[in-house]
């Protein structure tokens, strides 16, 4: 296969900054308010076409597609939009609310991304060093050639070395467990690769007794590429990854909500999670976020709220910096939403995504206007989604940021609830740039 059948699957901010004091450190952070409303027209889009945005939303609550969402557009670093539609928790009657919490999963991984890029602004290491200088544990990893006998494939050496610049694009070798079907994922699988009750020193040390799914740099594969990132980032910081997450973009950013688990204080706003059965939504049962894990997972572990991801969103959007401070050179961000993958490369999980997109540093790119929205304006937009629902979209051209939340796996729902939002919120631009 092409490139092109790859992914496809933001109260007033005060205008000084607020200079705190963290312990014995001073450091300067931004807000931890709203970004500024606005009414759509002062940033160039058209209140009939966000109020098409609302209605589209409100109808797959009342279809029972879902039991709520929240959804924020953002134009030149304002909000022209934030609303929450139906129930938090469909048996309580809870209310959605714009400060609920959601489990974002695999929207975890820009944000891991960005910990990481800080790095390499330090010059700490290169894109294209391998990952072995910084895991032993990976040195001499061999690959996966065929079936083996006793659940054990057939091996051969790699052909180089897996480099950073490969673990940030998913084309390192890796897998997940769950999204292939091979001998290499079976042994994922067996080793419970992530588990909560584990460490990142744990599951690298597992992965080094792992073969490499496919030769590094040969494919696309959606993995724990993003994990194996967060363990770098410990052995760079020489500290935990959830600490390097809270002093370096949490804390700096005022995103006071989002972390790797759900407080019992924070429980009542908690979204509840569904899941289709039946034609009706059940609840998941899963209570996981609720505890504090010992492996901070940086492929999947953070909980957030809509308004936490879009002041993040804003910081990439506006190059690195919100309301005076700065994570990331606008070059770096620039670096991460620019197509990181060789001409030419096999993609082995397409079904996650639809045609037309490329792939960055931990975000997809809508390379083709045709992709994931079918809109074209979209075009130049990096975008991820999680598997309950989440999903975000940062347009440079446009100067444009869509993010919704919702807590439902599977399907009907998370997908076209997703691409409707986006597509909407596209067609409401009232002066396109470009």
């Amino acid at each position: 296969m092409n490139r092109r059948t790859l992914i496809g699957n933001f109260a007033q901010v005060t205008a000084s900054l607020a200079i705190l004091s963290a312990l014995s450190l001073g450091a300067v952070h931004a807000g931890e308010r709203d970004l500024e409303t606005v009414e759509p027209a002062a940033v160039g889009m058209s209140a009939e076409g966000l109020g098409k945005l609302s209605a589209a939303m409100q109808g797959f609550v009342d279809r029972g597609v879902l039991a709520g969402v929240v959804t924020v557009v953002a134009r030149h670093g304002k909000v022209a939009h934030f609303e929450a539609y139906g129930k938090q928790d469909i048996a309580s009657g809870v209310p959605m609310a714009k400060d609920t919490i959601f489990r974002i999963y695999s929207m975890t991984k820009p944000i891991a991304g960005v910990a990481l890029m800080t790095f390499y602004e330090e010059g700490r290491f290169q894109l294209d060093d391998p990952v072995a200088k910084y895991i032993p544990e990976f040195a001499d990893l061999k690959v996966a050639k065929a079936p083996g006998p006793d659940g054990q494939p057939v091996v051969e050496d790699a052909h180089h070395p897996m480099t950073i610049r490969e673990l940030v694009s998913h084309t390192a070798g890796l897998t997940y467990g769950f999204f292939s079907r091979s001998q290499v994922d079976t042994l994922y699988v067996r080793a419970n690769v992530l588990d909560r009750n584990s460490t990142l020193k744990d599951m690298v040390t597992k992965l080094g007794g792992i073969p490499l799914r496919q030769q590094p740099g040969s494919a696309w594969h959606y993995s724990v590429a993003v994990d194996v990132q967060g363990y770098i980032v410990e052995v760079l910081a020489g500290k935990p990854f959830d600490a390097v997450l809270k002093e370096r973009i949490f804390d700096p950013l005022g995103m006071k909500d989002t972390g790797f688990w759900i407080k019992p204080e924070d429980e009542p706003r908690t979204a509840t999670m569904y899941q289709q059965r039946g034609g009706a939504l059940t609840v998941n049962p899963s209570r996981e976020y609720f505890t504090k894990p010992a492996l901070f997972s940086g492929g999947g572990g953070l909980v957030s709220t809509a308004m936490d991801y879009t002041r993040f969103s804003e910081m990439m959007l506006n190059g690195g910096e919100l309301e005076g401070v700065r994570i990331l050179k606008p070059e770096t961000v620039e670096l991460m939403h620019t197509n990181q993958l060789p001409e030419g490369i096999d993609f082995i999980n397409p079904q996650i995504g639809n045609p037309g997109n490329t792939f960055g540093i931990d975000v997809a790119i809508v390379a083709a206007p045709d992709a994931e929205t079918d809109h074209p304006l979209a075009k130049g937009e990096y975008w991820w989604y999680g598997a309950g629902g989440t999903w975000f979209g940062i347009n440079p051209v446009q100067d444009l940021i869509v993010v919704g939340m919702i807590q439902k796996f599977g399907v009907p729902g998370p997908k076209e609830v997703r691409v409707t939002s986006k597509r909407l919120a596209y067609e409401a631009i009232a002066d396109p740039a470009g």
